[in-house]
Parts: structure tokens; C-alpha cells; sequence
């Protein structure tokens, strides 16, 4: 194992012994951060006007590759979804590719995204136009398997909350307006409207508050779901028949209620020249992957890396770390993520990223490519989130 070896592992270990959730990552962004800055890279903390996110740059080159790095956590959990392998990967794909930068006539930009599991940092980025700089972006995310071109999902969380009103549930519950059974109408509504989701829709959620005590009439109750879909527009068409639902349930018991929804996550949109670079380079490495017809039918999560791919030419492959039967947000692949096959995806998954863009730096076409869609993104001054 050589130095650089070491410091990425050392690195992936640290941000998973302190795992920090979405928005509160203050130490773990440090430790990438500071990292890059001794390895010479130049870093701006606070960026987009996130507390925990910064970029770190090297190089002049026009063609810019950013490197994104994930680094919160699930509550309760901690790193069950190896956003500590993602930074590192990141961080050593950005390292191998600062040596060769001059060479390439490229900048390397690592940009550190917060909030990836809740509360969307890199919808924030985008809107503050921090991608505006990079000509391309990528990251490789842990799993079960190596998949080259997963799909993850579109996906926008919402969240009910009923009022009514309280009353002794013995001697007056005719005076109450019941905020649980608003709830409850609402879950049941989308429990037998299942049959008629459209396929690869999904809903799933949890109630966040039911109620105090069961001596008094709930006046106040709320949900919080995650509604997920083939594509934003399918996801729009899920989320009027789940506000219905709610709806229902507020006009069925006399309640009064509200939504509040999160920035929606896009689906995962894949740059064929940066995929095939990638999968070219997994299997010099010997990585097991499954193959092309498997890659799309496989079940996946959401990402707002989703909406970074509908903005610039992106890359988002996962590589699987032997986590044996255990998944993504289970204690078991927590653990998985500081072993072994963990660190070996690590190294290798930060060597596929860097090989995939010096292919990308040295392709003719594709070179101009990229820099045509940098500069025609740049000439309209938006961002597709």
C-alpha cells in the first residue's frame, strides 16, 4: 500500500468514526478539505452559501473535471450508505488526476456536497452556480454490486400535518376533530391506490407524530413520506394522486391540513461516452459487473445527483464493496464500509474515475464536446435543476 493509499484510507476511516448528518457535516468537510489543501489544492469553504460545502481546485486547464464528494450521514445509522467511501474515491481520483492535470490541460475540482441523504445540497450548489465551473462531474457510489449505469429514481419527500382539535376521549369525543384519523384515512387512501401506480412508482413513509396521549383527542398529527418515480414527470403525476390522498384525509374527518414538499430529486441521467470510459476501466481492474442488461432493471434509490446530470455531462456508477447479504441503509453495510473490500473498491473506484476523465481530456471529440456544452451552458446562464 503506498502513501497515497494510506492517507485515503485513513480518511474514509475518520469520516466514518464521526458520522455527521445532512447539513451538520462541519467536521467531515474539514478533513476533506484540509486534506486537499496540503496536497496543494486550492479551497473556498462555504460555498453556494452552505455552511459544509467548499470546492478545492487545481490546474488552469479549460477543461474542467469536478469530482463530488459526499460525506453525511443517516441518522441512526451512521455511514449506512458509504458516503465516507465516496469522499475518499473522490479525493483519490482528484489526487492521480492533479499529476497529470498540466499534461491534460485540465482543472481538477473537488466539490464537497452536502446533504446528499436529506435536504438536497447539490440542488442548492447548482442554483448558486457553483457547477457553472466544472465541465463534467462525477463520483462512485458503494453498493451491493457493481453497476456501471444504475437509474436511480426521481424523488421529492412531503411531508402532512393535520389539525383539529382536542377533547377528552371518554367524556366528550363527540367535541373532538380527530387529527389521527385525518392521518389515517390518508395512509389507507394510499395504501389501496397502489394498484394503480404506474410502474417503478414508489411510496413509502413514516408518522412523525400521532398524537400525546391516548386519554385526549389528537388535534395535531403529521407524516413525512418519499414519493419516487421513473422521471420527474411520472413523479408529478404521483404527487397529485398522494396529495389527494392527504386531501382525503383532512375532508373526511373536518381537519385542516398543509403539504410542505423538499426540492425534488431528478433521475439519473448518464453521459454515454463517461459510462463506457468507466466500464472500460472497471474491467481493467478486474471489477465483477453486472451486465448491460442487468444495469437498468436493478433496484435503486434517488440521488440529487440527478439533477446535476440533467445540467452538465455526468457519471454516477456504483461499485460494490462485499457487503455480503447486507444493503445500502442497513447497520450491517455500515459496518461493510471500513472493511476490507470497502477499501479495495475505494482505491479502485478512485482510480476508474480518474482513468474515465483523462479518456474524456484525451478523446478529440469528446473534448470539444464537453466544452462546447461548458461554454453554451455558461452563454445562457441557467441551470436545469
Amino acid at each position: 500500500m503506498n502513501h497515497s493509499e494510506k492517507k485515503l484510507l485513513a480518511l474514509s476511516r475518520s469520516i466514518h468514526a464521526e458520522p455527521e448528518t445532512a447539513f451538520q457535516e462541519h467536521r467531515s468537510a474539514a478533513k476533506v478539505s484540509d486534506l486537499l489543501r496540503a496536497e496543494g489544492f486550492e479551497v473556498e469553504r462555504g460555498v453556494g452559501g452552505l455552511e459544509t460545502a467548499f470546492t478545492a481546485r487545481f490546474g488552469n486547464g479549460p477543461l474542467a473535471v469536478g469530482l463530488c464528494a459526499e460525506y453525511d450521514a443517516l441518522p441512526g445509522l451512521g455511514h449506512a450508505c458509504g458516503h465516507n467511501i465516496i469522499a475518499a474515491s473522490s479525493v483519490g481520483a482528484a489526487l492521480a488526476l492533479r499529476d497529470v492535470a498540466e499534461e491534460l490541460d485540465l482543472t481538477v475540482v473537488v466539490i464537497g456536497t452536502p446533504a446528499e441523504e436529506e435536504g438536497g445540497g447539490k440542488i442548492t450548489l447548482l442554483e448558486a452556480g457553483v457547477f457553472d465551473q466544472v465541465s463534467m462531474a462525477m463520483l462512485v457510489h458503494p453498493a451491493p454490486e457493481d453497476n456501471c449505469a444504475p437509474s436511480p429514481l426521481a424523488l421529492v419527500e412531503l411531508e402532512v400535518r393535520y389539525t383539529g382539535r382536542e377533547s377528552h376521549s371518554a367524556l366528550a369525543p363527540h367535541l373532538g376533530v380527530n387529527a389521527a384519523d385525518a392521518l389515517t384515512v390518508a395512509e389507507v387512501a394510499v395504501g389501496v391506490g397502489r394498484q394503480h401506480f404506474e410502474p417503478r412508482q414508489q411510496v413509502h413513509g413514516i408518522v412523525t407524530r400521532g398524537g400525546e396521549v391516548p386519554n385526549v383527542v389528537p388535534a395535531h398529527t403529521s407524516a413525512l413520506y418519499n414519493l419516487r418515480a421513473a422521471d420527474m414527470e411520472s413523479l408529478r403525476r404521483l404527487e397529485a394522486r398522494v396529495r389527494a390522498c392527504f386531501e382525503g384525509g383532512a375532508v373526511a374527518t373536518g381537519c385542516t391540513h398543509e403539504v410542505l414538499a423538499t426540492p425534488a430529486y431528478a433521475e439519473l441521467v448518464h453521459d454515454p461516452f463517461l459510462s463506457e470510459a468507466y466500464r472500460a476501466a472497471a474491467t481493467e481492474l478486474g471489477r465483477p459487473l453486472v451486465s448491460r442488461e442487468e444495469e437498468h432493471t436493478m433496484p435503486t434509490g434517488s440521488t440529487d445527483m440527478g439533477n446535476v446530470s440533467r445540467a452538465l455531462p455526468s457519471l454516477h456508477p456504483s461499485i460494490g464493496i462485499d457487503s455480503g447479504d447486507a444493503v445500502n441503509h442497513q447497520p450491517e453495510f455500515a459496518a461493510a464500509c471500513v472493511a476490507p473490500g470497502a477499501d479495495r473498491a475505494l482505491v479502485q473506484g478512485a482510480l476508474a474515475l480518474a482513468w474515465t476523465a483523462a479518456q474524456a481530456a484525451q478523446d478529440d471529440e469528446t473534448r470539444e464536446r464537453l466544452l462546447t456544452l461548458h461554454r453554451e451552458r455558461l452563454s445562457r446562464g441557467e441551470i436545469l435543476a
